[in-house]
């Protein structure tokens, strides 16, 4: 079980850092919920419940520090480390992090995904009709959003662009977030804004992926059928012992996938476009090419 306390995990993500140990510790002691609910509650430590203890690892319902202390004693976890790890974990899981700054001028159904997003360890992307948000420039995230939603106020549409910009600090931290994206072909055919907007942006994409922790993959249109038929998704990681969780957007909105399959499906699917992609080094020269067709 990791301890790593990084400054880079915000109040959500040490919840589930929490939540998940916690329900790896019940296994290891090799307890089921309702054994667990019967001991604390014979042993006088409060109103212990299954249905309580089930929210409490599946983070549908909050855990003080006190409760902690009862379910590690419980579990006889002697790991002085670990405890100290895990009781501060369940100190700090309110504090709240930069996002909460530039929450309000984003979509309400975006909220969810900035509690974790700037604790990503690691993101894969597909993306099949823009390029991904953190490696949009200025001009060509303010043509796709006053383009996808005609008749927003100017002033709302300028913060929601500051607001993406804020959320790229993630790609330059000291420990940056190690990215790897699949874009299709068509996305750099697609005029977002003017030819310069295109041109500059697909320049930016050029160079961020010089960086060591950035890799850029095109899907060629004459691909056929793939997983990418299905639609873009994500598979997010974040800090251990949460395990690999998948992402996804559409026209209803935005959903996690923790269904242990269906991240598996979603792990194969990114493993087939990985081999159907061009590779890192003929990506990046296709969209250097691109680039200067927008003349």
């Amino acid at each position: 079980m990791s301890q790593d306390n990084g400054d880079v995990v915000n109040a959500t993500v040490r919840r589930w850092q929490l939540t998940e140990t916690l329900r790896q510790l019940r296994e290891r002691a090799g307890l089921t919920i309702e054994q667990v609910a019967e001991q604390l509650r014979a042993s006088g430590a409060g109103k212990w419940s299954r249905s309580k203890i089930g929210r409490i690892e599946t983070r549908e319902q909050g855990v003080r520090i006190r409760e902690v202390e009862q379910l590690l004693d419980l579990y006889q976890v002697a790991d002085a480390n670990l405890r100290a790890w895990l009781l501060d974990l369940a100190a700090t899981a309110h504090e709240r992090g930069y996002w909460r700054a530039i929450r309000k001028d984003l979509p309400e159904d975006f909220h969810d995904f900035l509690n974790v997003e700037a604790s990503l360890v690691a993101l894969r992307q597909f993306e099949t009709m823009l390029v991904p948000g953190l490696l949009q420039t200025p001009d060509y995230t303010r043509a796709l959003i006053s383009g996808m939603s005609p008749g927003l106020a100017a002033e709302v549409v300028e913060r929601r662009v500051v607001a993406r910009m804020a959320r790229q600090q993630i790609l330059t931290r000291p420990k940056p977030l190690d990215c790897h994206v699949i874009l299709e072909e068509t996305i750099l055919e697609r005029p977002v804004g003017t030819p310069v907007i295109m041109r500059n942006q697909l320049r930016r994409l050029v160079e961020e992926a010089e960086a060591d922790h950035i890799t850029l993959q095109v899907l060629p249109r004459t691909v056929g059928a793939s997983p990418a038929m299905e639609g873009p998704f994500s598979v997010l990681t974040l800090p251990d012992p949460i395990p690999d969780f998948g992402y996804a957007e559409g026209s209803g909105g935005a959903a996690y996938i923790e269904d242990r399959d269906a991240v598996r499906a979603c792990i194969l699917k990114w493993a087939v476009l990985t081999e159907r992609a061009l590779p890192h080094t003929d990506s990046v020269d296709l969209v250097r090419k691109a680039a200067k067709e927008y003349q």
